[in-house]
């Protein structure tokens, strides 16, 4: 039996993507009342969210066992009514951002979705950020959990990026076949209910509402240095005792340089992100915002 119809917002990282999830949290019921199935995954204490979709990573990829997987996933969302579905993890982890890999394993995590969700997939929408912005705060994140190295270690590989967004894009759109597909530039994104109603137009705006709370706080310079300290310690962090070195520098906003690209290196980033997004306007099947 062939699956409903969905419609994804696949992220991307560092774009408001939880917001978007605690959107659809605050506005679930109404959906549900309108005839549609939200699947979100929890992450960022998104109270609703069940979706736990794995996705393969790794040079060694077996196509069938990913798609058993994600389909499984999906169980508990096959109720014969059309999906909307959010998870920035679709292409990948940031982490791969410091070898200067963009998303190298994606399309083959977009393959697995394909052949896990039988369905036409009526539309993917997908926001992307100015490269600069995008590597620092994915820097920036990750530092709030593990330990890293020192951001002048890795620069060269951010500047030196195999690939980016359009390469991404494109692969995503071959790898999915999307009916329509929608990017999204973060300064374009809007509201979070202006991101829902262009994901789904046939939802009327009118009933949706915006999120009170904000999810995700980002960490401060001076948080960044004292979880630095603790990590490079050899400590291992709560939950509770992150989130008192968090809250308690959340005032300092003074910056300290823990991740910052040069001027120079700014203006390459953004002549290349301006050209990138020129050549996302020019694809076929893509609509670029």
């Amino acid at each position: 039996m062939t699956d409903a119809p969905i419609y994804i917002h696949a992220g991307a990282h560092r774009t408001g993507t939880s917001s978007f999830q605690l959107c659809l949290h605050e506005n679930r019921q109404v959906l549900d009342d309108l005839g549609w199935t939200t699947a979100y995954p929890g992450r960022d204490g998104i109270p609703s969210g069940k979706l736990a979709l794995r996705l393969p990573s790794g040079t060694r990829i077996d196509a069938e066992a990913a798609a058993t997987k994600a389909r499984a996933a999906f169980d508990s969302y096959r109720d014969g009514r059309p999906v909307i579905l959010s998870e920035e993890n679709i292409t990948g982890r940031m982490y791969h951002f410091m070898q200067g890999l963009f998303y190298p394993f994606a399309e083959a995590r977009c393959a697995a979705l394909r052949a896990a969700w039988t369905g036409p997939i009526v539309h993917l929408i997908f926001v992307v950020r100015p490269y600069e912005e995008l590597f620092v705060s994915a820097y920036r994140k990750r530092a709030e959990d593990n330990a890293m190295p020192a951001f002048d270690e890795v620069r060269d590989h951010y500047m030196n990026m195999d690939r980016g967004w359009p390469e991404l894009i494109a692969g995503m759109y071959e790898a999915l076949r999307p009916q329509t597909m929608t990017v999204v530039p973060y300064a374009s994104r809007g509201s979070n209910v202006d991101l829902l109603h262009r994901l789904v137009p046939d939802v009327p705006r009118a009933v949706l509402k915006e999120p009170a709370r904000v999810v995700n706080k980002s960490a401060t310079d001076a948080a960044l240095e004292v979880l630095q300290a603790r990590y490079q310690n050899g400590e291992t962090l709560s939950r509770a005792a992150w989130t008192a070195i968090i809250d308690a520098h959340s005032d300092d906003r003074a910056p300290r340089g823990v991740a910052q690209f040069s001027d120079a290196e700014k203006t390459e980033m953004t002549a290349r992100y301006a050209s990138d997004l020129k050549q996302i306007e020019w694809m076929p099947h893509i609509t670029l915002v």
